[in-house]
């Protein structure tokens, strides 16, 4: 099992032509992902030729819209390879088409353009009252379930499949404890984004990963700034029966300077390393002071059982 995406997702690709977008298709492509076809209204009727994984080529339709990709395809996954100013429109669009799933990797989008298609998902819903599509970003590297489906630019070379979820707001720390522990392996590991406003928090993927019937362990990886990992402690107390093992970035970041992310920022007692680690640690989380020590936790856990 795996979160999110698997081996049966159809995904298009909101930008395949450019730069971004031709090099990273030709990645998850070689990863085994199912691309089905590409957007971009400019190019529509056009093809882009690419290798599949057994090293053929795979000629790929630009369509006009994600709603046309959609009805010729059956994509329910999308991925947006296109510069910060025209991300609101692309997440818009694949929004009022109703896709499942689209993961958005474009740096630097405007905070409010996050705002407007955070509240367009959210008020976008099935008969039922359940929300049709769920956001993975922006300012992310996406999501990977290894050996079945990579939509994003995580390599996917790192690991293999195993029986640990993890969820980051950080690319770079999402890819070491892939490299740590790749001995075990993983069923899904998804990086959120480290902006002030994001599709999917840390609670929705302990939620899934609670359950997922494969998935025995949680890595969660935060960082300062915010309260998102002190309500990820709360809802772990609550509802996940799962071992979690977490590490918090930034134990040495100076008060009021943004690090990294737009939102890695401490104000006075108010998101410190210290105070996420404290109530992480509150809620039975076990908690590394670096990467390699929440490896070595994690390694703790499954030796033990």
């Amino acid at each position: 099992m795996s979160i999110f995406v698997n081996k049966d997702s159809k995904v298009i690709v909101q930008g395949i032509t450019g730069g971004e977008g031709t090099k990273h298709t030709a990645r998850m492509l070689a990863a085994g992902t199912n691309i089905v076809g590409g957007v971009n209204a400019r190019k529509a009727g056009t093809t882009v030729t690419h290798k599949a994984k057994d090293g053929s080529d795979i000629e790929l339709n630009v369509f006009g819209s994600v709603a046309e990709a959609m009805e010729k395809t059956g994509a329910n996954v999308s991925i947006v390879f296109v510069p910060p100013a025209f991300t609101k429109a692309a997440v818009l669009e694949a929004i009022e088409a109703k896709i499942g799933l689209v993961v958005v990797i474009t740096e630097g989008v405007p905070v409010q353009d996050s705002a407007e298609f955070w509240a367009a998902a959210k008020a976008s819903v099935d008969e039922n009252g359940k929300q049709i599509t769920r956001i993975i970003g922006p300012n992310c590297p996406g999501i990977i379930s290894p050996e079945e489906c990579l939509v994003g630019i995580i390599p996917a070379n790192i690991t293999g499949k195993g029986k640990i979820g993890l969820v980051s707001k950080s690319g770079t720390l999402t890819y070491q404890l892939m490299y740590e522990l790749s001995d075990i392996g993983f069923t899904t590991a998804i990086g959120i984004g480290g902006d002030p406003i994001i599709g999917t928090t840390h609670i929705d993927a302990l939620e899934a990963f609670e359950a997922d019937p494969e998935t025995e362990a949680i890595v969660m990886i935060g960082e300062i700034g915010g309260d998102a990992e002190e309500r990820a402690a709360e809802y772990i107390k609550a509802n996940v029966t799962k071992p979690v093992v977490g590490y918090i970035a930034g134990f040495t970041a100076p008060e009021g300077k943004t690090m990294g992310h737009a939102g890695a920022i401490v104000s006075g007692s108010s998101g410190t390393a210290q105070a996420k680690k404290e109530a992480l640690e509150a809620a039975g989380v076990k908690v590394g002071k670096t990467p390699s020590e929440a490896a070595n936790l994690m390694r703790e856990i499954f030796a033990a059982k």
